[in-house]
């Protein structure tokens, strides 16, 4: 197979993430149509994916982590360098509320 034609090969994927090897561009473009499988597009609205879906019939395993609340981040140092910081978080009212709440009871 020439480097054009596996260009254009695009991977397959079981629900759970397992690779299940690749499919021709025609091939994943018809599994699209005929309902088999979600597709993964890339930013310029490519095709770079295609997943298997559940048995019963609902979306595969997400491809990215929920993002949420950073507790680290990485800073920039005068010298040039990064490190990782880590974000204070202030527990202390929380405690206080779970004292209280066993002095009542």
């Amino acid at each position: 197979m020439s480097p054009i034609e596996q260009h254009h090969l695009i991977p397959y994927y079981a629900p759970d993430g397992i690779s299940l090897g690749k499919r021709t561009l025609d091939s994943a473009k018809r599994l699209i149509i005929g309902g088999v499988v979600k597709p993964s597009y890339g930013r310029k609205g490519h095709l770079t994916a295609i997943w298997l879906c559940e048995e019963d019939g609902s979306n595969p395993a997400e491809a990215r982590v929920p993002v949420g609340t950073r507790y680290s981040f990485l800073e920039n140092l005068d010298n040039g360098s990064r490190c990782w910081r880590h974000r204070r978080e202030d527990a202390r009212g929380v405690f206080l509320q779970v004292v209280r709440d066993c002095l009542v009871a």
